[in-house]
């Protein structure tokens, strides 16, 4: 894991991941976990946030090349944005959002009754048959570091869900507590200078959201 730094450090070198989540997808309009998590599509909404989110981040980046989850709404996000934006496109596969087991198919606020959730660490619940909110940290923290090796002096887009980005705050600042959930097509952008992640800085005061859904 790279070690999080502070906003004062100098370096010679210094690249950003500019991280977003998907645009509407219709499990985000009904707020129920989705049965289908691969191929859950965008709304037409999704598709316009997508595009106005090129603008967006024309405003704040440079980037070279974006990179989205395999699942079909982050899929779909990212390549609106790599067009838009005349950018090579990449899929990865561990991107895709965190698995809710036998909670498909229910609805977001669920899982604050379920038995065992802890309300004061909720990132430590494993719904059954799923994932919790640190095996998601666990296989999205080397991605980032493979992305902030890789793209040294560079801005990349990374398109992924909001369980996602609340499990890459937190492995590039060792802190839960305060992790943020994006609406859809929210950006974080968070520098990385010698090996090190600063402190992630939220993009247009947008609101974290009370569920990071799917």
């Amino acid at each position: 894991m790279l070690p999080s730094g502070s906003a004062g450090e100098k370096g010679d070198s210094m690249g950003r991941l500019v991280l977003m989540r998907h645009g509407e997808s219709a499990g985000n309009v009904t707020r129920i976990f989705t049965t289908t998590p691969m191929t859950l599509p965008l709304t037409e909404l999704g598709r316009k946030q997508a595009r106005e989110a090129a603008s967006a981040i024309l405003g704040i980046s440079n980037p070279r090349v974006v990179v989205a989850s395999p699942y079909v709404r982050a899929r779909d996000t990212g390549a609106i944005i790599a067009e838009e934006l005349k950018l090579p496109f990449e899929v990865r596969e561990g991107l895709h959002e965190r698995e809710t087991g036998e909670f498909a198919g229910k609805p977001y606020e669920s899982i604050f009754e379920a038995e065992g959730y802890d309300h004061t660490r909720p990132w430590t619940w494993v719904p059954p048959g799923g994932e919790s909110y640190e095996h998601v940290r666990d296989r999205v923290g080397p991605i980032l570091d493979e992305l902030a090796a890789r793209f040294v002096d560079d801005d990349v887009v990374v398109v992924s869900h909001g369980g996602v980005m609340i499990a890459m705050w937190a492995y590039m600042t060792g802190r839960w507590e305060d992790a943020h959930v994006p609406p859809n097509c929210g950006i974080v952008l968070v520098e990385h200078r010698q090996g090190k992640f600063l402190e992630p800085q939220v993009i247009g005061g947008q609101q974290s959201q009370r569920h990071a859904g799917g």
